[in-house]
Order: structure tokens, then C-alpha cells, then sequence
């Protein structure tokens, strides 16, 4: 792949790497593309129980291919392409977890709310510039951070174009944990590697109730939340972390 690298960084957890430096790691549609058959491959691969996203220490990714929308218009925007990458990204169901340095802004910031958790440098900044080029978001973040950190932090962030740091990233709930400057890779390795120890089918009926909850009534989550318990107590993991917890041992999940 010419956009993506990809490593086994910790048992269980593979490590994507946007590769795009010299563009900050612009979300051109050949680098979605790749990114989508990483995902694809990631969620099929039994042997892979949680990502991480990481881009470089200047740009987790300075958001889309502004050449590329200039020259081809909403073409670039909405291609069939384009738009198959990025629900490749929202229908992962395995745990993905961001790590970012440096800039996440526009399709970069909204990348980083696919992600279950956020980890961030402290030098980190994010942001929805899209309005200083007389546009709007338009992968997820008038819905997704208005989710996320409320309406007029939302608004704020999409009608003035401003960047915020890592802290006021923590503070309104964007981010989950602030390293230090070039400790967000290492930091977020760890977090998936005690996550990937997990039951892989805990994880995944776990990840769909929690989404489940930005788009469904309460009563209907509670539901759904229940129906992925019950599931859980199918399974042969529910079976192996009980008997670990009473006799004082760590499980060994199999996703079975």
C-alpha cells in the first residue's frame, strides 16, 4: 500500500499508519480507499482484536484532498469511492482507538470521532477549518461532535473555524487521556493491548450498545443493551471469565 503502513505493534492490536506526509496526511480517496480495505481485513481477521489509528508527530491528518475538491467539485465529495471508504471506518466493529499529534483538523478531526477512544499529544490540535473555505463538515461532524461536546461547543468549533488543544479536547470529552507530546502511539498501544485481552465478543456486543445509544431512544438502548447481554452469556468466554474471576486467574478468551 502507497498511503497505509501497517504493523502488528501488540498481541492482538494492529497499528495503521497514515503515510501521507508530505500532504499532513490529507484524506485523499486513494488513501481512504486503503484505509477501508485495512478495516475490512482487520475485521475479519480473528487474530486482530482492536486498531489503532496514528498518523505522524506533525498531522494525525490536516482533513481532505483540497486540490482534489478544487478540480473535481462535489464529485470528489460524494463519490461512491469516497463514501464506501468512510462507512467502511463507521461499521468497524472491532475496538478503534485514535492516537493523535499534531493536527486533526476537518476530515482528520473527523476521523478521530470514528474512533471509540481518543488519545491525544499534548500539542495536539483540533478543529473544523471547513467554513474558512466557504464550506461546511461533511464527514460526521455537525452530527458526530455536536454528540460528543454538546451544541454550542459544536457550534463554536464548525461556525468559526477556531482550533482547540489536547487539554480543551479532554475537557469537553473529544479526547479521553492527554500524553505528552509524542507519547500518544505508545500510550494508546498499551490501551489496546490490555483491550485486546478482552472477550472479542464482549468487545463487539459492548461497542454496539454504546454506538447504539447516539441513535436510538433510551427505552430502545436499554433493549439493545440487554439483547448483547444475554448474548454474552452464550458464549463460551462467559464461561471462562467467570471461572477465571472464582478461581482467582486470568481468563483466556478465545471469542468462542
Amino acid at each position: 500500500m502507497e498511503f497505509i503502513l501497517v504493523t502488528q505493534a501488540r498481541p492482538g492490536v494492529s497499528l495503521i499508519t497514515l503515510n501521507r506526509s508530505a500532504k499532513r496526511n490529507a484524506l485523499s480517496i486513494a488513501l481512504m480507499g486503503e484505509l477501508a480495505s485495512t478495516l475490512n481485513y482487520a475485521a475479519a481477521d480473528d487474530g486482530v482484536r482492536c486498531v489503532v489509528i496514528t498518523g505522524d508527530e506533525r498531522s494525525f491528518s490536516a482533513g481532505a484532498d483540497i486540490n482534489d475538491q478544487l478540480e473535481r467539485g462535489l464529485d470528489s465529495v460524494f463519490s461512491d469511492e469516497r463514501l464506501g471508504a468512510w462507512r467502511s471506518v463507521e461499521r468497524f466493529p472491532k475496538p478503534l482507538v485514535a492516537a493523535v499529534e499534531g493536527y486533526a483538523l476537518g476530515g482528520g478531526c473527523e476521523l478521530a470521532l470514528l474512533a471509540d477512544i481518543v488519545v491525544a499529544g499534548e500539542t495536539a490540535r483540533f478543529g473544523q477549518p471547513e467554513i474558512n473555505i466557504g464550506i461546511m463538515p461533511g464527514d460526521g461532524a455537525t452530527q458526530r461532535l455536536a454528540r460528543s461536546v454538546g451544541k454550542s461547543m459544536a457550534m463554536k468549533m464548525i461556525l468559526s473555524g477556531e482550533m482547540i488543544g489536547a487539554d480543551e479536547a479532554k475537557e469537553i470529552g473529544l479526547v479521553a487521556e492527554v500524553t505528552a507530546a509524542g507519547k500518544a502511539a505508545e500510550r494508546a498501544l498499551d490501551l489496546a493491548a490490555g483491550i485486546a485481552e478482552k472477550s472479542p465478543i464482549a468487545l463487539r456486543l459492548a461497542k454496539e450498545a454504546v454506538l447504539t445509544a447516539f441513535e436510538t431512544p433510551l427505552a430502545t438502548g436499554l433493549e439493545i443493551e440487554r439483547r448483547n447481554l444475554a448474548l454474552a452469556f452464550n458464549s463460551d468466554d462467559q464461561k471462562e471469565g467467570m471461572r477465571a474471576f472464582v478461581e482467582k486467574r486470568k481468563p483466556l478468551f478465545r471469542g468462542t
